[in-house]
């Protein structure tokens, strides 16, 4: 194995970069939404045991697996099997697509930071998210950029590809260890603000008012192992590339217990911080909690202005705060996505660091300005849910039922984890791994594909061919990307290179 690949520089540096990569955008807007459509604090109950039973066995596959082949997914996969590099390149290429658009995201989120101080949305923010600032078109139009939404796209790019050239201790690490922390102290004043606001306490009695009848229902399980394994970052090469970056003598069991658990405080804390919010606005509105509730970009860039508008005082700073939050969040998780190409391409064509940044995230960077048009939100709205549901947990399926039923890896990855950590993989693990995560991950495939042939996605807002073109036809070019680049050409040396 090549003794020169970059290292984390401490510990604290990995964790808080895997942490920074799996808080996202979705623990601020998906998980409250989730948790409160699927039995409220009843859900705490199936989040658990999906967590145990699938996140953090995932999470701990994923690190032995970078961290005992030492490389890029592709890499490693192929050092685990040469038969497996396609898989590694099917990852990357989901990577891609998602970097493509969440970037644009973050930038709304940076865009909206500035907007706070002047309330600049005025008395009805979602005709102006919608009307004034995205301009939206009709689905399958560009009809030319949304003028306020360049600007910050490429202010997000240069900052990301620049502390990724800058490489692993001195670019990402040193990056994380300050946005992490910041994330969290900005995001905890705007939790603890929310929760002083008149109304709060009925908004976080909605929240976690146990519905114990949705526990029977298997709908609620699957939504609650869907929010973990969209949370977890994994599936999709990140934590496999992150990992690899560990010194030989890394706590890798221990590490993904703490990655995990960070990681859904976070989620919990950002409930807090929702419903509390929430709550507030129902009693402003005179309505029940039940008819505000909302998740995804409706709730971030549409109610959130709403509320922000109410708060009694100094609401432009706080909704400085929450953006500012949510471009952080953004911002730890593309970094993150990003690198996985960026190692692929260094790997695989055996290229300097900065041309692979400058290579693969330019390309990324060019993309995205396709989300930056007058149509850009109808195409990141289609292409983000079928890149996740066709692409993240399929990718997932393949690789669980690649490495544990027809490799038949688990044993070796069980060893070589219990040989550099404290804690010792029991038969929970292996049991884990070898049916419950791969169940599940094919009953949400199946699910999915059901769903999708009887009430195409979007109700009917889009037409059949918008959805194929940029849903179906971008979930399917991902994976033939992946069978593309494992024809180009073999790694060379370090491809070939024993451990």
């Amino acid at each position: 194995m090549e003794q020169n690949r970059p290292q984390w520089g401490s510990r604290a540096g990995f964790i808080m970069a895997a942490v920074g990569s799996a808080i996202g955008l979705g623990n601020i807007w998906r998980f409250p939404a989730v948790a409160y459509e699927n039995g409220g604090g009843a859900f705490f109950l199936p989040y658990l045991f999906a967590l145990l039973t699938a996140g953090i066995p995932l999470l701990i596959m994923e690190f032995t697996m970078g961290h005992k082949y030492r490389g890029s997914a592709p890499l490693t996969l192929t050092r685990l099997n040469k038969k497996a590099e396609w898989l590694g390149w099917w990852q990357l290429a989901i990577s891609f697509v998602i970097a493509t658009y969440y970037s644009v995201i973050i930038a709304w989120a940076t865009s909206y930071s500035f907007f706070s101080f002047k309330l600049t949305w005025g008395d009805t923010p979602q005709d102006f998210l919608l009307g004034d600032y995205l301009q939206v078109a009709e689905a399958g139009q560009f009809g030319g950029f949304a003028s306020g939404v360049l600007l910050p796209l490429v202010v997000i790019w240069i900052v990301t590809l620049g502390i990724l050239v800058s490489g692993i201790k001195k670019g990402i690490e040193a990056a994380t260890k300050v946005m992490l922390p910041v994330l969290v102290v900005l995001f905890l004043i705007v939790v603890i603000r929310a929760m002083t606001l008149p109304g709060a306490l009925d908004g976080l009695e909605a929240f976690f008012q146990p519905d114990w009848s949705k526990i029977a229902d298997g709908k609620v399980w699957i939504a609650a192992y869907g929010q973990i394994f969209f949370s977890l970052s994994v599936g999709f090469a990140i934590m496999i590339t992150y990992s690899s970056y560990l010194p030989k003598k890394a706590d890798i069991t221990n590490n993904a217990f703490i990655t995990a658990f960070s990681n859904s405080s976070f989620e919990l804390l950002a409930g807090f911080g929702v419903f509390a919010a929430l709550g507030f606005m129902a009693q402003q509105q005179g309505v029940p909690v039940n008819e505000v509730v909302s998740s995804g970009v409706i709730l971030a860039f549409a109610v959130f202005p709403q509320i922000i508008n109410e708060f009694p005082v100094a609401n432009g700073f706080f909704g400085f705060l929450f953006f500012a939050s949510l471009t952080l969040a953004g911002l730890t998780s593309l970094i993150s996505i990003v690198e996985t190409f960026v190692a692929g391409l260094q790997e695989k064509f055996n290229i300097s660091r900065t041309v692979s940044v400058l290579v693969g995230g330019g390309l990324a960077a060019v993309l995205s300005l396709v989300f930056a048009t007058k149509g850009g939100l109808n195409f990141l709205d289609v292409t983000d849910y079928f890149i996740n549901q066709f692409g993240v947990v399929f990718a997932g399926f393949v690789e669980v039922i690649l490495v544990v039923w027809v490799f038949k890896e688990l044993d070796a990855l069980k060893q070589h984890a219990d040989a550099v950590s404290d804690i010792h993989l029991g038969a929970w693990w292996k049991f884990c791994l070898k049916f419950v995560t791969p169940i599940v991950l094919a009953y949400m495939m199946f699910d999915n594909i059901r769903q999708n042939i009887t009430t195409p996605y979007g109700d009917g807002g889009y037409s059949a061919s918008f959805l194929f073109t940029y849903g179906w036809l971008v979930a399917a070019a991902a994976l033939v990307v992946g069978v593309i680049f494992m024809l180009i050409k073999p790694f060379g040396k370090q491809g070939r290179g024993g451990m």
